[in-house]
């Protein structure tokens, strides 16, 4: 009886541990059913276990509780979800760049209004003395303005919209990493003592998968079940002390705000006072990634794009218009050029030929010529040297002994100077008898061929040339159609390759207050190192900032006056590196402010439809007249905007002929293609992304069948466990009983 009752006590002990296992997997099992529509559940399995002392067994208990998770597969839908997130971001922005670009074909396009002023012009060619005719081409152009700059407004307030989402999407990832990170303590905690963790690693997952739709991560499990979380970088997401991730929103963004020249923030992970911890460009997917190309590229390539089609219009337009003048003459003209230092630039005049020369007609107010002169006739007559044989035509020079001249010639309280504040020249004649007019010819002798002089420009008084610009009128900016008022304070480059590297030079920076300094660039340096060089430079830096700015597929080197005022950017005499760079003062922002010159908007027959005409036939020797009925200047805008032009290399658009509503057309096309492209992209992406959630989900989720199969076996087993019991502790007593 002795040796009876340890082996009844065995016995006893095994029951109970078959009784609580199977309890346990009971348990679990119910556990199954309750989530299997629980986001983020995992199905449980208790895996068991044989459990004996020295050989000899003693029941049963569970070894571990496991997450029916393939890793592998959970990994693959993570990555493809960072890059389905990328893309379906997107979208929302495209969707809404398409509304403001719309389509070639529809009405309401750039191309398409576009195509409507050149029309206006044509028909103004037939009638160029009617007021009608001329207010059309007034509207047409404004439409196109107004299109310009709407177009530009919502873009950069889309770039806004677009910085401000990643400022949410740091303080969601924030929340994220530090809930993984609290989790990350429990399990291990929980792993330390033996405990369930499935469940703390769930909600981890949940964690983990809501984070992969933000941002592109990497990740790997530690032996204590601790996870580590970075970037595909390298940049940390969660460790041991998960770091600080943060991106501060701008208040406003214009076309020249970029994240290249630090006018946007970062996106930092870390310390955001060191610029290491920056992550803005390393980002590889995820909706940050989708956002921050668009800010940074998508719309700025765009943007680029509009500048540079706005910029040539103007220039076109203004080139011609500037040739002719309104009928019959100006009393006055507010030029567009802005002289930081009137009294040191200069200009000389045909500096190649010698021989061009500026006719300076005044007229009656029928278009008959009063009184003439050329610009070489009154400069050599105020004892400056001829032209293209000095360089002492300074601006200040040229605008007092014209003024001179006029005060003489019947205007007898006549101006012309430079403005203080804006620095562009004024010429107001203070009379109503006479009217002012510009005619370039190829020679000083009257009646010479009407033709754009050259004028070459020293823009920073020191003797050497530095611009050569053709037509007078159109140099000073005199008589333009088009106006941006934008300030010389920004200096781009062309788009240049990445790889380009500049040949030697010095570069010479001035304001209004003067020199700024001076840089020697060396031969073989690229963008980024001459921007480095003319940062480091302690003088020049004080008050002007180079940096690199992405455009297409290449970048530009711009050069901006921190205080916004105006600059001269020049060379040594000579150096093509300007030439070769096409480093000038920047189109960008122009697409934001162009607009019909104010007083033609309010005046539309201030349109310049004819040019100064000569007479051979009229007085002794001939004489220069205006007509009203002359339509050669507005001929010549037409034929312009109808004719293959050279557009250069702007926002991913390559330089090719074409014309204005051409190029509008390719650049609403081009958006349509990348908004198509996307969209096709995230639907692709999408078919894929749910293939694969499809059989992580298979794998992991509760199948209910199996789990009614499941719970009626470890029923069974659990009854026969309570059975076995019984019959145990029935055994005891009768055993009392036969003590007793």
């Amino acid at each position: 009886m002795s040796a009876a009752v340890p082996n009844l006590s065995q016995a006893l002990r095994t029951a109970n541990s078959g009784l609580l296992v199977n309890q346990r997997v009971i348990d679990t099992i119910a556990q199954n059913v309750a989530n299997a529509n629980t986001d983020g559940y995992s199905r449980k399995n208790v895996i068991l276990e044989n459990r004996s002392v020295d050989g000899v067994a003693l029941g049963v208990k569970i070894s571990e509780i496991t997450r029916s998770v393939d890793e592998g597969l959970l990994k693959s839908v993570r990555l493809e979800t960072s890059e389905l997130h990328e893309l379906t971001i997107k979208n929302d922005y495209f969707a809404r760049m398409q509304d403001l670009f719309s389509s070639p074909e529809k009405n309401e396009s750039l191309s398409h209004v576009i195509a409507q002023f050149a029309e206006s012009i044509e028909e103004l060619v037939m009638t160029p003395e009617r007021s009608l005719e001329k207010a059309e081409v007034v509207r047409k152009a404004e439409d196109i303005t107004l299109m310009l700059q709407d177009m530009t407004k919502g873009l950069q307030e889309l770039r806004l919209q677009a910085d401000q989402e990643l400022s949410a999407i740091a303080t969601s990832i924030n929340s994220i990493v530090t809930r993984v990170d609290e989790l990350n303590d429990k399990i291990v905690i929980n792993a330390a003592s033996k405990q369930d963790t499935t469940d703390l690693k769930d909600q981890r997952d949940v964690k983990l998968n809501e984070l992969s739709k933000y941002i592109d991560m990497r990740y790997f499990y530690r032996s204590d079940g601790d996870v580590v979380v970075y970037t595909a970088s390298g940049k940390t997401l969660v460790e041991t002390v998960p770091p600080t991730i943060s991106h501060t929103s701008a208040a406003t963004v214009s076309a020249s705000t970029t994240h290249a020249d630090g006018a946007l923030a970062g996106f930092y992970f870390g310390d955001a006072s060191l610029t290491t911890n920056d992550g803005t460009n390393d980002i590889r997917d995820g909706q940050a990634k989708g956002l921050i190309d668009i800010r940074d590229s998508i719309i700025p390539n765009l943007q680029s794009q509009l500048d540079d089609l706005a910029a040539s219009l103007k220039s076109n337009v203004n080139q011609i218009h500037n040739r002719g003048v309104v009928f019959p003459g100006s009393q006055t003209y507010n030029g567009t050029r802005i002289f930081t230092e009137p009294t040191t630039q200069s200009i000389k005049l045909d500096p190649t030929g010698s021989v061009d020369d500026v006719k300076i007609v005044l007229f009656d107010s029928s278009g008959n010529e009063s009184v003439k002169t050329t610009l070489n006739t009154i400069m050599t007559d105020a004892s400056f040297s001829a032209r293209g044989t000095s360089n002492d035509w300074h601006i200040s020079d040229v605008a007092t002994t014209m003024q001179s001249w006029l005060r003489n010639n019947g205007a007898s309280t006549a101006t012309v100077a430079t403005d203080s504040t804006t620095g562009k020249i004024a010429i107001s004649l203070n009379t109503t008898s006479l009217n002012l007019a510009f005619r370039d010819e190829t020679a000083s002798a009257d009646g010479s061929t009407h033709s754009d002089a050259e004028i070459a420009y020293d823009s920073n008084g020191d003797g050497v040339m530095d611009e050569t610009v053709t037509g007078f009128s159109n140099f000073f900016g005199l008589n333009d159609f088009f106006v941006d008022e934008q300030k010389d304070n920004i200096w781009d480059s062309d788009v240049l390759a990445n790889t380009f590297t500049g040949t030697a030079t010095t570069l010479t920076f001035r304001d209004t207050a003067g020199a700024i300094g001076s840089i020697s660039i060396a031969t073989g340096q690229t963008l980024t190192e001459i921007a480095a060089a003319i940062n480091a430079d302690n003088t020049i830096s004080a008050k002007v900032t180079a940096n690199v700015i992405p455009d297409g597929s290449g970048s530009r080197l711009r050069i901006s006056h921190d205080n916004g005022t105006n600059m001269q950017v020049t060379q040594a005499n000579s150096d093509t590196f300007m030439s070769t760079v096409g480093l000038d003062v920047a189109d960008v922002r122009i697409s934001a402010t162009i607009n019909v010159r104010s007083d033609i908007l309010l005046t539309p027959s201030l349109i310049s439809t004819g040019a100064v005409q000569w007479d051979s036939a009229r007085g002794a020797s001939g004489q220069y007249l205006m007509s009203a009925a002359d339509e050669t200047i507005v001929k010549a805008i037409a034929e312009n905007l109808n004719t293959n032009i050279t557009f250069k290399l702007a926002g991913g658009l390559t330089s090719v002929a074409a014309t204005f509503a051409q190029r509008a057309a390719e650049i609403v096309g081009n958006n349509a293609s990348l908004a198509d492209n996307n969209e096709r992209d995230s639907k692709m992406q999408q078919a894929l992304t749910e293939s694969l959630e499809h059989k992580q989900k298979s794998a992991a989720g509760v199948n209910l069948d199996e789990e009614m199969a499941m719970l009626i076996v470890f029923e069974q087993a659990y009854a026969a466990a309570a059975r076995c019991m019984t019959t145990v502790n029935n055994m005891f007593e009768a055993l009392e009983k036969i003590a007793a």
